[in-house]
């Protein structure tokens, strides 16, 4: 792959923003949005990053990829239940670019292989923010993003090795691996109990996550579950790059999720506060999945799982959107 000089990042939700804001200080970007509105002010007035950096950036946005031409990266950088909807939308575009998938989960890679062979990275992000406006991110968590070639697909590492490079050069960070799988399925773990707990108790990611002293401390369970999820990937034959419980200890203990006050609010939460559809079935759900497949017994994945399906057919009764 040669040097990337031209990037779309599909959605600009808070990762989105966050990877439009950087990279468009150094090469140029365009933003794919669904509403018009929000293109026109960020074509007016830019994009800003404040928090863990203070940029200000010219951005392109437009609502349709037809629009766009010479592409040299597309990064989708929306909620994995969006995924297919745009990937659908992009077939036929892009002919030259490759394609970085920044979702939780598993499967969103083979989706979008469905609408075009683009060489495909695979990628997941620890980094997080918070949108003020449509024209304004805040960064919160510089942690990284994780990057490999997708198994079933075409790109190569030094593809990737590119990418996370140019992605370093931008002020985020990032690291490449041969295979993302051990780092995918160390974060899906992670997610998969952090983020359906969060969901289930209305509890942000706190220091109760990670205690253990008294029997009916909330770590007990966290570190139960996240037993389960190691044990499916040791069935499917995954050796984990971090150890899930271990990075849930790491998060609540130094920093990375703030004192309790103001502690990080997962996604998941995030989604339930606003009734909104989750990512249940891309997280929970596909360590379920997969646990079906490999024969493991999974019930506390299993009981979260429905806790959360339960919440959103709750809000689809109401009439709530």
């Amino acid at each position: 792959m040669s040097a990337v000089s031209k990037v779309c990042v599909v959605g600009a939700g808070a990762i989105g923003s966050l990877f439009a804001g950087h990279l468009g200080a150094i090469v140029e970007t365009s933003v794919l949005v669904r509403r018009p509105d929000h293109a026109e002010r960020l074509n007016k007035e830019g994009l800003r990053v404040s928090g863990k950096s203070d940029r200000q950036v010219d951005i392109s946005a437009v609502t349709d990829p037809g629009a766009l031409s010479g592409i040299d990266l597309v990064i989708i950088a929306t909620k994995a239940n969006a995924v297919e909807g745009i990937a659908s939308g992009m077939a036929g575009h892009f002919p030259d670019a490759m394609v970085m998938t920044v979702q939780n989960g598993l499967g969103c890679e083979a989706l979008v292989a469905r609408y075009g062979d683009w060489p495909i990275i695979s990628a997941v992000t620890f980094m997080s923010g918070f949108k003020h406006s449509d024209v304004h991110v805040e960064y919160e968590l510089d942690t990284e993003t994780w990057m490999g070639p997708w198994e079933q697909g075409s790109a190569d590492f030094e593809s990737v090795r590119n990418v996370a490079e140019l992605i370093q050069k931008a002020g985020l960070k990032a690291r490449a691996f041969p295979s993302l799988l051990p780092a995918q399925w160390s974060k899906l773990i992670f997610n998969s109990v952090v983020n359906s707990v969060a969901a289930a108790t209305d509890l942000p990611h706190v220091s109760a996550y990670a205690e253990t002293t008294a029997p009916t401390d909330l770590g007990h369970l966290v570190r139960a579950m996240m037993d389960e999820g190691k044990a499916v990937a040791k069935a499917r034959g995954v050796r984990l790059h971090e150890d899930p419980w271990e990075m849930n200890v790491k998060a609540v203990s130094h920093g990375q999720t703030g004192d309790d006050d103001y502690a990080h609010v997962p996604s998941m939460l995030d989604d339930v506060r606003a009734q909104r559809p989750t990512e249940i079935d891309w997280i929970t759900g596909a360590v379920v999945r997969e646990a079906a497949q490999a024969g493991i017994a999974v019930p506390i994945h299993e009981t979260l799982y429905r806790l959360v399906k339960a919440r959103e057919s709750g809000w689809a009764s109401h009439g709530s959107q």
